[in-house]
């Protein structure tokens, strides 16, 4: 009973429904977009969602198949030849036939075309329905016209059984190849979704919560998981929230969030990411986020609304289109009267089929499709490979980028400093140095500190109180233990002691060219060791590095180390260009000295203090190791926080940057040369008239190659 009161309490999420091709348009209620027709999509995708328009738009163009294949054959074989017609079927009943087959599919199979078509003459947004209602409904009313009045026609146009041709057969293909279309769009457009149905389909629907002491546990749905519940996750099972372990260790495969293979080993204080795998050892984990919060949610939700997001270059699409139908209804009108007016017999006939042909051939929906089917593929491709995109226009920005500035620690580094040399003077006892060192460092707030506490932590040493602690600003400390005086702390501290370190001051630059930080100690003002501490480089830093300079791109390093580590650093990594001793508010001002000199910039960063230069940069880049601040102020954020994701970024940003031009060139140069076509313009030199038919046809199959290119984009290599 508590448990169905706690379903029963769960909040219920309004769906909202927006257009593809206008994600600006968002209603409350499911419908049609009033700029260019098309049904609206609900904002929030479902794992699994019912796609009613395309089970409507299928059982219409089944129906109407079934009916339009009969009437195109008779219609054929009575125009082609006419000697295999039964001697009992007149001219008038074969038209009486037609009219039958075809007026069930005009205004049955294609009613959706006509109120889209009307609604966008009342709303005055002219698109794709306007053209096709208008183009049909001449082809239908003309036949109608031509089967109960031919008396009103010319005697030119009278055939010798006296009746005028009709187009009924024209009229019902043109719908059913326009249903055909819509259906294999819809199926086409259901398939970008993808990425986010397979990211759904990730969440496992149960979790075990522990609900006692003595271990004790109850299946429950994922919805009823709170924050600090007790979870066990055994071998093989999907983590199923975010957490972090509390016991136990394992390896968990994490591929389908960072789209890294390798499997990553999990002990007790490290965090959990829901969804990912639990490969061989039982876990009990604590619930951090759940719900919306979870690192899943939120990629779902920047996927989604990154797919609903318009790319600038969309703008000239949208420029064309408001144009475009308006001339096309205007070519057609001309195309009407140059046939009545110089076309051969009959004139009439002949101005109604260029007319139709116009106005089907030239639907602007391939035009329309073009920019936003390429972004929906192109960040749902990105998400599957651990990368999420905020917009459309970051997408289109970063194909632009040649400058990347990229923040040392943590992004070139682990940003995880450690001890690699403690080397004491003679006539001292090195544990003993090392408990003084780590004792001192544990009253310290300096970065560096926790390095020197975590090595004497591996070395099993205890740590003790310090007294009369003193913080010399940027240069280190000085206490005393055990009525000793210690000092650790920069060359500069040392030398303002009185404390010479001469003898140790070459082997300190050579660490220092080994990109080392070096921490001077000394008891009694007398030198007494050298710590060496180094930010290890990751692994993938210089292979990233090589491939985006190879690339074209200048990559630009900042650090707030001295110019000596920096450089050792910079060395190491191949980079040239670099920026030492840049304070947290100078790292923007970076930014804006590069972009004053015509570079396009991305920033990589990972820490607070690097928000301003993300915000400032072209594209702002965070790793998804680093702070939701700077996550929240990027354009781009690598949940693996691996430098190489932004290769695969500029990757994919030039591929679908070039399939977006691809489909926009192929939309442009179909309409530009279909519509003369279809008005006639090959009649004069080869006597070719081309079919409403064949123009239904090519359009219909236009919306659809747009969108076949665009999910070429699933299969780019990155």
């Amino acid at each position: 009973m508590a448990l169905e009161k706690e379903v029963e309490a769960l909040p219920t999420v309004k769906t909202q429904y927006t257009c593809p091709m206008h994600p600006e348009i968002i209603r409350d209620e499911p419908g049609d977009c009033p700029k260019c027709g098309m049904h609206l999509e609900p904002i929030t995708v479902q794992a699994e969602e019912k796609n009613e328009e395309l089970d409507d738009m299928s059982r219409r163009f089944w129906i109407s198949t079934v009916l339009s294949i009969p009437l195109f054959i008779l219609a054929m074989v009575n125009d082609v030849t006419p000697q295999y017609i039964p001697s009992s079927f007149s001219a008038q009943m074969i038209q009486w036939i037609e009219f039958f087959l075809a007026t069930p599919v005009v205004l049955w199979g294609g009613w959706p075309f006509y109120v889209k078509g009307y609604q966008s003459v009342k709303t005055w947004n002219l698109n794709m329905f306007t053209l096709i209602s208008m183009g049909v409904g001449a082809a239908y009313i003309y036949s109608i016209i031509a089967l109960f009045f031919p008396e009103i026609f010319p005697p030119l146009m009278h055939t010798k059984e006296g009746i005028v041709h009709v187009y009924f057969e024209a009229a019902a293909v043109i719908t059913a190849l326009v249903l055909l279309g819509q259906v294999l769009e819809l199926q086409a457009r259901s398939k970008t979704n993808t990425a986010i149905k397979t990211l759904l389909n990730l969440a496992p629907k149960q979790a075990h919560k522990i609900i006692d002491d003595a271990g004790n546990e109850e299946d429950i749905s994922l919805e009823l998981v709170h924050v600090n519940d007790k979870l066990r996750v055994k071998p093989g099972e999907k983590i199923p929230v975010d957490g972090i372990v509390i016991e136990g260790q394992s390896n968990i495969d994490e591929s389908m969030i960072t789209g890294e293979p390798l499997l990553i080993q999990k002990a007790v204080g490290d965090t959990l990411i829901g969804a990912t795998i639990n490969k061989n050892g039982t876990l009990i984990m604590k619930a951090t986020k759940v719900g919306s919060d979870t690192m899943l949610a939120q990629i779902v939700q920047m996927v989604a609304q990154a797919q609903r997001s318009r790319a600038p270059i969309q703008q000239l699409a949208d420029t064309v289109s408001g144009y475009f139908v308006p001339a096309v209804v205007f070519s057609a009108i001309l195309a009407f009267i140059g046939w009545w007016i110089w076309g051969p017999q009959p004139q009439l006939a002949y101005a109604v089929v260029a007319a139709v042909s116009v106005l089907i051939i030239a639907c602007p929906c391939a035009l329309g499709l073009a920019t936003p089917i390429s972004i929906m593929v192109g960040t749902g491709r990105a998400a599957l490979s651990g990368i999420l995109i905020k917009d459309a226009k970051t997408l289109e920005k970063m194909e632009k980028v040649d400058t990347l500035v990229v923040d040392k620690t943590g992004t070139l580094t682990l940003g995880k400093p450690t001890v690699t040399d403690f080397i004491t003077s003679k006539g001292y006892d090195n544990d003993e140095l090392i408990k003084y060192a780590a004792s001192l460092e544990r009253a310290s707030e300096h970065p560096l500190a926790q390095s020197v506490i975590e090595y004497a932590k591996e070395s099993n040493i205890a740590l003790i109180n310090v007294e009369n602690f003193e913080a010399v600003p940027g240069k280190g400390v000085i206490a005393h233990i055990d009525a000793k005086k210690i000092i650790l702390g920069s060359e500069k501290l040392l030398k303002e002691q009185g404390i010479s370190i001469e003898d140790v001051k070459e082997k300190a630059d050579t660490m220092r060219n080994d990109a080392k930080g070096i921490i001077f100690m000394a008891i009694d003002n007398n030198y007494c060791a050298i710590i060496a501490i180094e930010d290890p480089i990751k692994k993938t830093s210089i292979e990233a590095v090589q491939t985006l300079t190879n690339e074209g791109i200048t990559v630009v390093m900042l650090s707030g180390d001295n110019e000596f580590t920096a450089n050792a650093v910079a060395k190491k990594l191949g980079i040239s260009k670099v920026y030492a001793n840049i304070l947290p508010d100078g790292k923007a001002d970076v930014i804006k000295e590069l972009q004053s000199s015509g570079a396009c910039v991305a920033m990589a960063g990972d820490g607070i203090n690097d928000a301003p230069a993300l915000a400032q940069a072209d594209v702002g880049i965070a790793m998804g190791t680093g702070t939701d601040m700077a996550i929240e102020s990027a354009g781009v954020t690598l949940i693996k926080g691996d430098l190489l994701g932004i290769v695969k970024v500029l990757k994919l940003s030039r591929a679908t940057m070039k399939n977006i031009k691809q489909n926009l060139f192929f939309a442009f140069v179909y309409n530009s040369a279909g519509v003369p076509i279809a008005a006639g313009v090959l009649y004069p030199f080869f006597g070719i008239v081309l079919s409403p038919i064949i123009a239904a046809t090519a359009m219909s199959f236009s919306s659809v190659s747009v969108i076949a290119n665009a999910l070429r984009l699933k299969n780019t290599k990155l």
